[in-house]
């Protein structure tokens, strides 16, 4: 009785640990990661992305000491600019102090979507940057770029305004 017994005591474990798993499958990409950390804009104020859920969502990591992600910026700018129309929004994402990301923006004068990750980039598995992650309009990514590039030249445009 005692065998029967913790039998079913362990399928039932079992069973309700994957239909935790199962409710996880049906978020988006973008749902799962603000399950993994909270942005704040430079005010301090919780920022919830799916506030941008109504078009594609170009969501850059970056840091103030990254010469490469300072490189790129102005051509983001551009792109931003130009894909506007296509329903793009660009975030970029620091774990550095909101302090240290304001104090970078004034002193480089760039207008963006500034965030900050309430979670270090190594907790959330980024390793290099700049990466990017393209969302759709579901949440789901659908390209990932890994190190700078010109974000305003004809090619990349012309591949984003496909997507």
């Amino acid at each position: 009785m005692k065998k029967l017994s913790a039998y079913i005591l362990c399928c039932f474990l079992l069973l309700g640990c994957n239909l935790d798993n199962t409710k996880n499958e049906n978020l988006s990409d973008l749902e799962s990661l603000q399950l993994k950390t909270s942005f704040f804009d430079l005010n301090e104020k919780n920022l919830d992305l799916s506030v941008y859920k109504e078009g594609k969502i170009v969501l850059s990591y970056w840091a103030t000491w990254c010469a490469p992600c300072i490189k790129e910026m102005p051509g983001i700018k551009r792109a931003e600019e130009i894909l506007e129309e296509y329903g793009y929004t660009f975030l970029l994402v620091s774990d550095e102090t909101v302090s240290k990301i304001s104090e970078f923006k004034n002193e480089w004068n760039f207008d963006f979507n500034f965030l900050k990750s309430s979670k270090s980039f190594e907790t959330l598995g980024v390793y290099a940057m700049p990466i990017s992650y393209i969302f759709d309009e579901n949440g789901q990514i659908i390209e990932t770029i890994v190190g700078a590039i010109e974000w305003d030249s004809e090619e990349m445009i012309n591949k984003l305004k496909m997507l």
